[in-house]
């Protein structure tokens, strides 16, 4: 039996703009701004040969019939050799799941890269990375979070594309800041890229920001994009806009994860307490999280 585990940060988006217009598949993806956390996705995978292809995929202690994403990502894999293969994959997600933290495109690269160690394919980093990412854009759970994984760091997405393709910028005082976040609950992304009325709001202003960032690529306008970009897409739900006002009477900056039922700021470490205090006045019956920003991207380990 072989064996190979990798590592990918949680990502949390302020602001994106859909670009999934081209029929090229590696081509599609967004435009958007956001930061990789050091709360992620752990995998490890087990193979063996077997008469036929069998997948397993165990979520948190859990055997799971639910991870579409990760078996598409098996599939595109298994595809690659001629004998069968028994797959076990063990997913441990740190971060809320369905809320906005890229569990999906984190398993979906963990997948990739620790299954190609694990069979020999002998993919590059960067030819494993787009199996994951057309496995996401065919689930419909996500265009560019393979690509923000990958690169890690606070920074801007401004070429949409697989890894390889895409183009980003990254900010240089990354170890400087933290998020301090609260999750309450998971949004579809997949109904929210269908829905056409959203999709047209959302790039209404998402494009516009992301050029904007990129000429001045900092945390506090990044918050404050991010926060104008919730207000226009408007789907932030009543408990969400009650931390989110709390954090205004503070003086605090918050916005919404997109897509998720949770709210976040990114602030320096100093800071971070003090934000998450507040975060605490407002929803005490919830959990309150602080995390690092992760500089390093997806990896094996």
């Amino acid at each position: 039996m072989r064996r190979a585990s990798a590592y990918a940060p949680g990502h949390l988006t302020g602001f994106f703009q859909i670009c999934d217009q081209p029929d090229d598949p590696l081509l599609k993806g967004s435009r958007g701004a956001g930061f990789s956390i050091d709360r992620g996705v752990h995998t490890t995978i087990q193979v063996e040969a077997s008469d036929r292809d069998a997948i397993t995929v165990i979520m948190d202690g859990a055997v799971t019939g639910e991870a579409v994403v990760t078996e598409n990502v098996v599939m595109r894999m298994l595809s690659k050799l001629e004998e069968a293969q028994r797959i076990e994959v063990t997913h441990e997600i740190q971060t809320p799941m369905g809320a906005g933290f890229g569990s999906s495109g984190g398993g979906a690269i963990t997948v990739a890269l620790a299954l190609n160690e694990a069979l020999g394919l002998g993919l590059s980093y960067v030819e494993a990375a787009r199996v994951a990412h057309l496995a996401e854009i065919e689930c419909k759970t996500g265009l560019g979070t393979v690509f923000a994984v990958t690169a890690g760091g606070f920074g801007v997405l401004y070429k949409p594309g697989a890894p390889g393709i895409g183009k980003a910028l990254k900010y240089d005082r990354s170890d400087e800041l933290a998020a301090v976040y609260i999750a309450f609950g998971p949004i579809s992304t997949s109904e929210a890229l269908s829905d056409s009325a959203l999709r047209r709001r959302i790039n209404e202003l998402g494009g516009r920001f992301v050029d904007e960032i990129k000429g001045d690529l900092n945390p506090s306008r990044f918050m404050e994009l991010s926060r104008r970009f919730t207000d226009y897409v408007g789907i932030a739900t009543p408990r969400m806009r009650a931390v989110m006002d709390k954090a205004d009477e503070a003086g605090v900056p918050s916005t919404m994860a997109m897509f998720g039922e949770a709210v976040f700021s990114l602030v320096s470490k100093e800071d971070a307490p003090t934000v998450a205090g507040v975060y605490r006045e407002a929803a005490p019956d919830h959990e309150v999280c602080m995390a690092s920003v992760e500089e390093r991207g997806a990896r094996l380990l």
